[in-house]
């Protein structure tokens, strides 16, 4: 059997994968005004449930990008799906801010497999000049999945209550499994059903150290030497509360400042992704589409999250004064398009830096410290928004993190060029930069 452009079925099913994902650990944001009802909440509640799931998702972006890179994306991600997709059903379970807690740590642990595990299935599947626009095809996933839970996990609730509505949709991860261990029994160099045509354009366009010398595969003291990769760890560490600010609170934001229900957060939170999903797709096509016209993988992805940077600093200060739902949703929409724009380049630089074999561990180290400054946002919320009464102090939080982003990837890791490093006599010698 043999399958003409294997690698896009390849994304596709990742970005699925990420689909539910996003649909698991939206469900919870949903529908929390009517569990808080039942189960006697607040936002305090709400923001420690939050963190905890936060920490484990922390814990397992670093623990899975060694686990990606040990076991390979095929065994790694039916791992992560089956802990999440347990973890999300057992939510029906809970009755308490402790029971909440625990669930929310598992399914935190497990879903953050996802993201180490699609950067390293990218670095393995595509060459460099179309690595960014696969990002953008799983980052639009994220917001798709932003866009389904909404109204999906809202009509499930209206019919089946909160905790059948976690039943069901833990099963959609269940059957995501089928298809990919079917279709995805190993790499491009070993795939049987791959064309010789796709196997050599992905090869080829493989732009790592391997080419000139031995393949460098750095320890994790050896990784976090270079400023490459703090380059990548700080650009996550900023622009990640971005993100999440919205993924946590945006249903909570309509029902504080605009009086949604359930139904209502039901019927309008999922406009702005559908604007993330164009951003992801924009920002890989732009960068691409750069290269493709002769500039260099430094210059294309670097104006890719500059442009993405653009579009959310002037529109996440806007959003202070927004006085009706139209306008703020309006703005949230832009900002998650130049987030999207700019995250999808930014989580291809550890491809662009190291080879296959490091891939998902830098990516996991940097979703991991990403994830330090969004539990310290969540927890601000509160505060900052005064019990959720006067949010301008949120989005100016999210605009303070863009310039520190753009410092991180403009010029903290110099010249976007893969690493070349050897070790002589016992030292090691970076030749990188």
């Amino acid at each position: 059997m043999i399958m003409k452009n294997l690698r896009w079925t390849i994304v596709s099913l990742v970005a699925l994968a990420t689909i539910i994902n996003y649909i698991d650990r939206t469900a919870l944001s949903v529908m929390w005004p009517g569990i808080a009802d039942d189960l006697g909440m607040d936002s305090h509640d709400y923001a420690n449930i939050m963190s905890v799931f936060l920490i484990a998702y922390a814990i397992g972006q670093a623990v899975f990008g060694r686990v990606f890179d040990a076991i390979g994306t095929r065994l790694g991600f039916m791992l992560s799906i089956v802990v999440w997709s347990i973890s999300i059903a057992l939510h029906a379970v809970a009755t308490s801010v402790a029971s909440f807690s625990l669930v929310r740590i598992l399914l935190g642990f497990g879903e953050a497999g996802n993201w180490p595990g699609a950067t390293k299935a990218n670095a393995e599947w595509f060459p460099a000049k179309e690595r960014a626009l696969a990002q953008g095809i799983f980052g639009a996933g994220a917001s798709a999945g932003s866009i389904i839970a909404p109204p999906l996990v809202a009509f499930l609730y209206a019919f089946l209550g909160w905790q059948a509505t976690f039943v069901v949709v833990a099963l959609l991860g269940f059957i995501w499994l089928v298809p990919w261990l079917i279709i995805y029994k190993s790499g491009p160099d070993a795939h049987p059903w791959i064309t010789q045509e796709e196997r050599e354009l992905i090869l080829s366009g493989q732009i790592t150290a391997e080419k000139d010398q031995d393949e460098y595969v750095p320890n994790l003291r050896e990784l976090l030497s270079h400023r490459q990769s703090w380059s990548v760890i700080s650009a996550r560490f900023f622009i990640e509360p971005i993100w999440w600010l919205f993924v946590a609170w945006l249903p909570l934001y309509l029902n504080d400042k605009f009086g949604f229900d359930v139904k209502a957060i039901g019927a309008s939170a999922w406009i702005p992704y559908c604007g993330a999903a164009a951003g992801a797709l924009f920002g890989g096509w732009l960068s691409g589409k750069l290269m493709s016209s002769g500039w260099s993988v430094n210059k294309s992805r670097k104006f890719a999250v500059l442009f993405g940077g653009c579009c959310m600093l002037p529109a996440l200060l806007a959003t202070t004064v927004a006085a009706t739902p139209a306008a703020a949703l309006a703005l949230i929409t832009v900002i998650l398009f130049g987030f999207q724009a700019a995250i999808n380049n930014i989580q291809t630089l550890p491809s662009d830096y190291f080879s296959g074999k490091s891939v998902a561990s830098l990516a996991g180290i940097s979703g991991a410290v990403g994830v330090i400054s969004v539990i310290t946002a969540i927890q601000l919320v509160p505060v900052i928004t005064n019990d959720g009464t006067y949010y301008p102090p949120f989005f100016i939080l999210g605009a303070s993190l863009v310039p520190l982003m753009l410092i991180s990837v403009l010029f903290v890791g110099g010249r976007i060029t893969p690493v070349r490093s050897k070790h002589r006599k016992g030292q090691l010698a970076d030749v990188a930069s």
